[in-house]
């Protein structure tokens, strides 16, 4: 976390509002997520600061064509999904390419369960899931984490910026929930419906 270095030296605080532009600017010209530290570092402000106007960004994106996107400790600014279509117009671009079943299959134990390792996959799917990892992987909808302290140290997978994108949410949280869970994400094995679908 960082220190707030205004109440170091008894300088009067950035009005918030402030902050809230200052936030902004440096999403936009950010070439890649940013973590919420490295913002309070660049700002000289507390990460509370920058937490607050992170919220007050975001209810007041409701109505504009930007949005924040946050995954975990990173945030970046992207488009409203609701301009998707006249953005791929505008472009020239076919961003709708369809996932194949298999790949949506994937998809969702991922999102659900990460981070989760292709063993743990293939269990809940009962086939094998290289081919369509590698079809995520490089779709840039999942990512590779970290490896797992345990014999063979498989890497374990996970959702990326691109699949929050791609599906117009903002985090992880606002996945639909499945039936019988709080909140899907990061669920233990006793609580977990796609436990027991292999």
């Amino acid at each position: 976390m960082s220190a707030d270095p205004n109440a170091e030296v008894g300088a009067p605080l950035r009005p918030i509002a402030e902050v809230v532009i200052l936030v902004e600017s440096l999403l936009f010209v950010a070439p890649e997520p940013v973590k919420v530290s490295t913002l309070a570092d660049a700002l000289e402000e507390s990460s509370e600061r920058i937490e607050a106007a992170l919220s007050e960004l975001i209810a007041g994106q409701a109505l504009r064509g930007v949005r924040v996107q946050r995954l975990g400790e990173r945030v970046q600014l992207v488009t409203a999904p609701e301009a998707t279509a006249a953005i791929e117009r505008f472009l020239g671009l076919d961003l709708t390419t369809r996932l194949s079943p298999a790949a949506l299959e994937t998809l969702a134990i991922i999102a659900y369960k990460q981070p989760v390792t292709r063993a743990q996959i293939d269990e809940l799917r009962g086939v094998a899931s290289d081919g369509v990892l590698r079809t995520l992987i490089h779709r840039s909808l999942v990512e590779q984490g970290e490896r797992l302290e345990q014999a063979g140290r498989p890497f374990q997978f996970r959702t990326t910026f691109d699949f929050l994108q791609h599906f117009g949410l903002q985090s992880l949280e606002e996945l639909p929930a499945l039936e019988g869970m709080d909140n899907g994400v990061g669920q233990d094995a006793d609580h977990d419906p796609l436990a027991n679908h292999s």
